[in-house]
């Protein structure tokens, strides 16, 4: 992130419940894009039919799936850390956000088509130098596509970074929407994040539909769309059905162009907000019942009414099924499993620095650092935090936010087994790794990086209560998918009414892929007894220490169209399985795919590259998205090269080494600051050091380029 003192003029100080309210408004957020996305485009009537008067969800899910409507504004908002966090941020660096996190083609947006989808329009715009603002712009692909819902669905969080300043919301808004939107799909997105600001000091609804307008034009639609919407309710406040009945009649779908146009999702927004009279579950049933695209109508209804009301006036039967855990789709794997404490706090983190204040120091030590940190803070919060146990006797478990016990903080996780036996195994642990049949569809295309990796260590605080009726002894383990197989720290006799603070160094590992980190409780004694256990900061860090053999590896099928190699993402390109390699090839520009972390920053990484056909065969490291990356590899003429990736790659430095097709190369690369060294069968052959703005952290991945086919004979990547 850009250092820098020139900070933004604010109105207020930030507030003390500033980060509780922002994770309020993210779980709101989630909740209703939950609540909406199984009938999203469903007409009023259809809903109506099959669920009458909606009280809560409508369908369950093993876990909710990604969804664009929570993709986007997580990582536009990305923008701020890679370029800066000041209003002097442009809409072209947003711009560039979008080609360096999203795939392309593939997950995160809805691609309908260039001219149908707005996104995949200023994708496509962008992708080939048609840079933000004028890739959204109506001059650019008319006013029918500009002015589409888009604008307003991915803009919540610029309302929460600037708590108390509509105006300066609206001001980030803009340049945000204008990537993709103009005209009404620009107003609709400044509206949101002036509402969802002023929903932080506002005391009524009627204040956060007047800070919205505040800042937009006097003569635009969306000011006449939402007097007529006010008056309408004034008069007629009882029946939110007939509120309802003349938005369609005014401002239905027939009297505006496009697929999905902003200014009828917008009016069932303000509706919502009206007849709702402040109550959270009231409105977004409302909002969903609605019908039309029902997912970023509630979403953008929940950030409002969950930053307004609180966490307190937000139901466990909202929260239960969403389990803290958001699925995302971008081209960054570890971010793609996401628990929200960690989303409200990353957000909030810029709101700190915009307004110029320090974020406390108990919420800055959730995001120092590389790994997970689950802390258990806010209240209700799980962090994604699962059960499971070896017992055939039907334990029930259960798992709670208490305030009870706290190792530091205020707050820890209770987690109960009933009717638990002596000798067997009870879990309380993260799911670092999915796979398709943990989710009930495909929406939006995920995959998944693991966010944990041999080499790596694992702690947690354990408190077995001073009045425990059995011994316990509790120890920290991580499961390999590839394998079955669960490997475990040291166990430790836990003392009743001690806090144990347990450690674990997960061991190299080769072609693992783990996909559970917990902590494993063995009763001593005791028959159908009850174990109750407290658990509190609960951490992954530490460096990678691991190999893969590609032939360990499988093809993940999420739907029949699309499949993933286990443990990567991609950007683009064609990426399989063959004779026990990874195969990539591509027909023009740069094929991608991705793996590790983000976060790590010096490590030695190898493989064998294995050219089939082309001049373009490269591994990347310090991946930080597509747009991002250095490539080390086999380029024309004999070459090897060294590549940094700015929004397209250029050639750092290159030296002679003739090479063969179908004749593998084993290349190393090792980073060290903004040090690279490349070695080639051991042998050092390129030392370069970047001073050019380096890039200092970032995944490891592999690349093919200009229409090669290339293939990897596994890798290994050590932190030094």
């Amino acid at each position: 992130m850009e250092n820098t003192s020139v900070l933004n003029m604010r109105k207020s100080v930030i507030k003390k419940d500033y980060i509780e309210r922002t994770y309020a408004g993210w779980l709101g957020k989630v909740i209703g894009v939950r609540h909406g996305a199984n009938v999203e485009n469903w007409s009023y009537e259809k809903l109506k039919r099959a669920f009458g008067e909606m009280t809560g969800y409508v369908h369950s899910f093993r876990n909710f799936a990604a969804d664009d409507d929570t993709n986007g504004p997580l990582f536009f908002l990305r923008a701020l850390e890679d370029y800066t966090y000041t209003r002097e941020l442009s809409a072209k660096e947003i711009g560039l956000t979008w080609l360096n996190y999203a795939p392309d083609g593939h997950g995160f947006y809805w691609w309908g088509g260039y001219g149908i989808s707005t996104e995949h329009t200023a994708y496509e715009n962008m992708k080939h130098g048609i840079m933000a603002p004028d890739s959204g712009s109506a001059k650019q692909n008319g006013i029918a596509v500009a002015e589409q819902i888009g604008g307003q669905i991915f803009i919540d969080v610029w309302g929460m970074i600037v708590p108390g300043n509509p105006e300066l919301a609206a001001e980030y808004a803009a340049k945000a929407a204008s990537v993709s939107h103009d005209g009404e799909g620009i107003y609709g997105g400044m509206f949101i994040a002036a509402a969802v600001s002023a929903a932080y000091t506002a005391t009524t609804i009627d204040e956060i539909i007047d800070a919205g307008l505040s800042v937009l034009p006097e003569d635009c639609e969306y000011r006449r769309m939402t007097a007529a919407v006010r008056a309408f309710h004034k008069n007629n406040n009882a029946n939110w059905h007939d509120g309802f009945a003349f938005v369609k009649s005014h401002f239905g779908y027939d009297k505006y162009p496009g697929h999905c146009h902003i200014i009828p999702n917008s009016a069932v927004i303000i509706l919502s907000l009206l007849y709702g009279n402040g109550d959270f579950s009231r409105t977004l049933n409302i909002c969903n019942m609605c019908g039309w695209d029902t997912d970023c109508n509630a979403g953008n209804v929940g950030a409002i009414m969950g930053v307004w009301a609180g966490l307190s006036e937000i139901g466990e039967e909202w929260r239960k099924p969403i389990n803290d855990f958001l699925c995302c789709s971008s081209v960054i794997g570890t971010l793609n499993i996401l628990d929200l404490p960690w989303c409200a706090a990353y957000i909030s983190r810029f709101g700190y620095l915009i307004a110029g204040e320090e974020m406390p120091s108990e919420w800055k030590a959730i995001l120092m650092g590389n790994g997970a940190k689950f802390h258990f803070e806010y209240p209700g919060s799980t962090h994604a935090m699962r059960t499971a146990t070896t017992d055939e006797t039907h334990v029930t478990a259960s798992i709670e936010n208490s305030d009870e016990q706290a190792a530091s903080g205020l707050r820890s996780l209770k987690v109960v087994f009933d009717k638990v036996q002596g000798g067997h195994a009870y879990r309380l642990y993260h799911q670092t790794y999915y796979r398709p049949h943990d989710f009930n569809d495909s929406r939006y295309d995920p995959s998944f990086s693991p966010i944990l990796y041999p080499g790596q260590r694992i702690r947690a605080k354990v408190l077995n209560p001073q009045d425990a009726a059995i011994s316990v002894k509790a120890s920290l383990y991580v499961m390999d998918g590839n394998d079955n197989k669960r490997y475990y720290g040291e166990p430790v006799v836990l003392e009743p009414g001690a806090w144990h603070e347990l450690s674990y160094d997960i061991p190299f590992l080769s072609s693992a892929c783990l996909e559970e980190a917990g902590i494993e409780f063995v009763p001593l004694d005791g028959w159908m007894s009850m174990l109750v256990a407290y658990v509190d900061d609960f951490s992954f860090d530490g460096k990678p220490n691991y190999a893969i053999d590609f032939a360990k590896e499988r093809l993940e099928v999420w739907n029949s169209l699309h499949t993933e190699i286990s443990q990567f993402t991609y950007l683009r390109g064609l990426w399989t399985l063959e004779e026990g390699q990874l195969s990539g090839s591509y027909s023009a520009g740069s094929a991608e795919c991705y793996t590790g972390d983000l976060s790590w920053t010096d490590y030695r990484f190898e493989t064998e590259i294995i050219p089939k056909l082309g001049e373009g065969h490269y591994m990347l490291f310090r991946v930080q998205g597509g747009i991002r990356s250095y490539a080390a590899g086999l380029g024309s003429n004999g070459k090897l090269q060294l590549l940094k990736n700015d929004n397209g790659y250029t050639i750092l430095c290159e030296t002679d080494l003739p090479w063969k097709a179908e004749e593998g190369c084993r290349i190393s690369v090792t980073v060290i600051g903004n040090q690279i060294v490349i070695e080639h069968k051991g042998a050092e052959v390129i030392r370069y050091e970047d001073d050019d703005r380096p890039y200092l952290s970032g995944q490891v991945g592999f690349a093919t380029m200009n229409g090669s086919h290339t293939h990897y004979n596994g890798f290994s990547i050590k932190g030094v």
